[in-house]
Formats: structure tokens, sequence, C-alpha cells
């Protein structure tokens, strides 16, 4: 179950909020050009106007107009200097919707307006005003109004209010999510435990019932001891699968002794399974971890059963090597298998992921619940390549 579908959402999902940003920024745009043909009509205006002054006799009422009415229309900066960029006195009358600090001297005000010509240049190229149709006497520098600043930025606030509520919701989601996957693990775990009990609480008295006959029969004796064993073995599972969902108790473990115990286990079940395979461990130094010895070996035990399933032949090696750096401890796992697919490398530890028919698709992503969330550790592919085998890679504090 390789699961396709849900990358194909997600990929749906992010080319629909694209599309989205998009049409937000372009239709934007296209509103802010609009008021900012506006801004230039009004500009135009007031150029003319003054171009009407300039070439008409001067009449109170034509400067009423311009400074009334005009004027009162006008939202946006606005200064105007003579032909050489100068700013025009009186400064307070010659520039509209900028503050300026009248408690400046006149010099002070002029450089400041300089300033703020300069500034508005930069935005848009100033509009001259003609004399006679030849004579350029005077310019109009003119910039964006507040609106237009704020419909500028506002596409930009309204995306990152939305990608926070989106973030806000994912992490919301992705805890109920993982609350639920815990919950789910902790329930089956325990139910599974308590399943066990009853029929192992039964073996056991079959056990010591026949032990009274055992001292009769030596060949009774050998099975009683494999019974014993099987028992031991499922007794074992059962309190792992217990210990799911409480605290474990995390003891100094040597980790090259507890490696060897799992390869051991194996060793003795390989001539059954018909293969031949050979499990070793490569170590220095003693490796010391605070883990919980049953825990920590199922996840070994885990990690070896799908190194067997990937060795197809029969014929192969999986090698732990362990390794120690600073304050952390590594352990590799690694096999001659077929390899995975490494498009499917996030997939793999996903519960219900598996590639064979008949598995779950429980082991590796029970083995990294184990690893991270009890151990605080990682467990991650390291690598793998197809034909060629698989490393696992986990990580402890020394």
């Amino acid at each position: 179950m390789h699961g396709p579908s849900s990358a194909n959402i997600k990929i749906a999902l992010i080319v629909v909020a694209l599309v989205i940003v998009a049409g937000t920024l372009w239709y934007t745009h296209r509103v802010v050009d609009r008021l900012l043909a506006k801004e230039r009509e009004g500009a135009d205006l007031y150029a003319a106007s003054l171009e009407y002054i300039a070439n008409s006799p001067t009449e109170s009422a034509d400067y009423n107009f311009v400074f009334s009415e005009v004027l009162r229309a006008i939202d946006f900066p606005i200064v105007l200097t003579d032909a050489k960029n100068n700013p025009s006195a009186p400064f307070q009358s010659n520039a509209k919707n900028i503050e300026i600090d009248t408690t400046l001297s006149d010099a002070e005000q002029e450089q400041f307006l300089r300033d703020v010509v300069a500034d508005l240049d930069a935005q848009n190229p100033p509009i001259k005003v003609v004399y006679q149709d030849s004579i350029v006497i005077q310019l109009v520098h003119y910039g964006e109004s507040r609106l237009i600043t704020q419909l500028r930025w506002l596409p930009y606030v309204q995306l990152a209010i939305a990608a926070m509520f989106i973030l806000i919701g994912y992490v919301g989601f992705s805890y109920i999510k993982h609350s639920e996957q815990s919950n789910i693990w902790v329930g089956m775990a325990k139910e599974t435990a308590h399943q066990l009990g009853t029929p192992l609480s039964s073996v056991m008295g079959w056990i010591e019932l026949l032990r009274a006959d055992a001292e009769k029969n030596p060949h009774l004796q050998e099975t009683l001891c494999d019974m014993e064993n099987d028992f031991s073995r499922l007794q074992k599972i059962a309190e792992r699968f217990s210990k799911i969902g409480s605290k474990p108790s995390l003891q100094p473990e040597d980790l090259g002794e507890v490696i060897t115990g799992v390869i051991r286990y194996f060793q003795r079940r390989l001539p059954q399974m018909g293969k031949n395979i050979d499990i070793r461990l490569e170590a220095g130094e003693p490796c010391w971890a605070m883990i919980n010895r049953e825990l920590f070996e199922w996840v070994l035990e885990n990690l070896v059963k799908n190194a067997l399933d990937a060795i197809e032949n029969g014929v192969g090696r999986i090698t732990f090597t362990v390794t120690r750096k600073n304050h952390e401890v590594a352990i590799d796992v690694s096999d001659t298998g077929k390899g995975i697919d490494m498009r499917y490398r996030r997939d793999i530890f996903r519960p219900g992921y598996s590639t064979k028919e008949r598995g779950w698709g429980l082991g590796l992503s029970l083995s990294k619940r184990i690893v991270e969330s009890y151990h605080k550790g990682k467990l991650t592919l390291r690598e793998s390549k197809l034909g060629k085998g698989t490393t696992f890679l986990i990580r402890l504090r020394a």
C-alpha cells in the first residue's frame, strides 16, 4: 500500500493555494493600477490648472478654484517646485499632504522637501507646468496615497494571516491525528496483552502438569523444555505489549550485549527458516545507553525480521554496527536484501504501509514510536539501494 492518492491530494491542494494566491495578487495589482491612474489624473489636473493660470490673466477666482477645489480632492502627497527641482516658498502652501515641522528653519524645511521630492520622483515622474507651450516654469511631484500603500500590503497581510491560520490548523490536526494514533496503539497493545494473559495462564498450568510425568519420559522432558522456552517467549511478548502507553523504566545497558542476545535468538531459528544468513555485530569499545531492554529488543527484532524478509534468496548478511561519538550512540542495521525504493522513504514508517502481501505494516511504525517516544532517540532510514540492501540508523543518548 503505497498511498499515492494522499500525495495527489496534497499536490492538488498546493496547486489550488497557489492559484488563489496568484489571483489575489493579480486582482489587487489591477485595483492599485486603477487608483494610480486616478491619482495621475488628479496630478495632471493640478498641473493643467497651474498652466491655465500661468497663461491667462491673473484673477483671484482662478487661484481660489485651484487651491480650494483641485487641491481639496487630492489625498496623496504632492510638492510644487521650480523647473530645477527647488521647492517653492512658501513651503506650507506648495506642499500638500506632507507634514512639515514648522519649528525648523527655512533652510532645513527646504532640505526636508528636497528629500521628499527625491522620494516622490522615485515613485512617479514629475509633471511639467509649461508656459506658452515651450517654457517649463514649474514641476509637480506626487506620490502614492495611504490607501494605495495599504492596498499594496493588503494581499501580503491576508496571505500572512491565512498562512498563520493554516499553520495553526495543520499543527492542531496533526496533534489530534497523533493523539488518535497513540490511543489506537495503546488500546491495541493493552487489549493484546489482556487477550494473551488468559491462554498463557492455561499453558502454565498444563506445563506444571506435564512436569510430573517428565521425570519418567526423557522425550517428554525435551518437549517440555521447548514448550517452556516458547511460553517464556509469549510471556515476554505480552509484557512488551502491556508496557505500550505507560512510561517505561530506563536502565543503563550495554548495547553490544543486548544486540548479541537478539542475534543469538535469531541464529537458533534460522535453520528452521531454511535461510543461510550471517547475522553479526561490529563494535569497538562497549557502548552504554539508557534503554528499556524488553522494548528495545523488540525494535531490534523488528528490524531483523524486515531484513530477513528483504533477503529473498535466503543467502545474505545482516550487520549491526555500534559507534559512539561524543554523547550519542549510533546503531546501524544493514542488510544485503532487495532494498527500498527511495520514493517511499517517508511512507515506510507510516502505520499500515507494507510491501509484503501478508504484512500489517506496523513493525517499523511501532519501532519508531518506541525509539523516539520512549527513548528520546531517532530511528531513520540512512540509505537504501535497490538490489543492494538497506541501512537503518538508531541514534540514542549515550
